[in-house]
């Protein structure tokens, strides 16, 4: 099977099981359920799709456009009004979803087969408000989402594992950017050193 046909359909699989599995039904009894499921949809359902997807037939949008989409998404779905307002409403819930499958295509798009300095700067620019806001659920001490059916080490759990998943799925492929430009830095400088 051709890699890009695979990966678009591990992508659309991801996100089926993000909103049409039991994870879908915890999502309103468990801040961890509604956690997983939206790492699921911007860190795994986007970035497959998009690997399976021609880069030339994608539209060109600035690399900074992108990124307050993904970390603006994940930041303004947090605010404790707009997080009950998706846990009130079917309608809001499901636009909720798609925004972070949206915004995770929008955020991973500069990074699909760039090369130089912006990608890894990027990328470990974006870890800076998900660990604050990570941060933020794992040590306020009191339960963030009144009407979310979480007790505090719910949210604690919750916040850690957004804490992890963000730091693993920004930072790993940051390091491997970083060290590929590192790498080719210095075969440039070889073969300027050696003509």
């Amino acid at each position: 099977m051709n890699w890009r046909i695979a990966s678009v359909a591990g992508g659309i699989a991801a996100a089926m099981t993000a909103v049409a599995s039991p994870l879908a039904h915890l999502d309103h009894h468990s801040l961890v359920a509604h956690m997983v499921q939206h790492l699921i949809l911007m860190l795994v359902a986007a970035p497959l799709i998009l690997l399976g997807t021609r880069s030339d037939a994608l539209p060109n949008i600035p690399a900074a456009a992108c990124w307050l989409a993904g970390t603006g998404a994940v930041i303004l779905w947090h605010v404790p009004a707009v997080f009950n307002l998706a846990l009130q409403s079917t309608f809001w819930h499901d636009f909720e979803r798609t925004s972070f499958l949206l915004a995770g295509l929008l955020f991973w798009r500069p990074i699909i087969g760039s090369s130089g300095w912006t990608a890894p700067v990027y990328l470990f620019l974006a870890t800076l408000p998900c660990d604050a806001l990570s941060a933020f659920l794992v040590f306020c001490g009191h339960v963030v989402y009144r009407p979310h059916l979480s007790a505090l080490e719910d949210q604690e759990l919750a916040g850690a594992i957004m804490w992890v998943a963000v730091t693993f799925f920004y930072l790993v492929p940051a390091l491997v950017l970083a060290a590929r430009q590192l790498s080719s830095e210095g075969t440039q400088s070889a073969e300027i050193r050696v003509a």
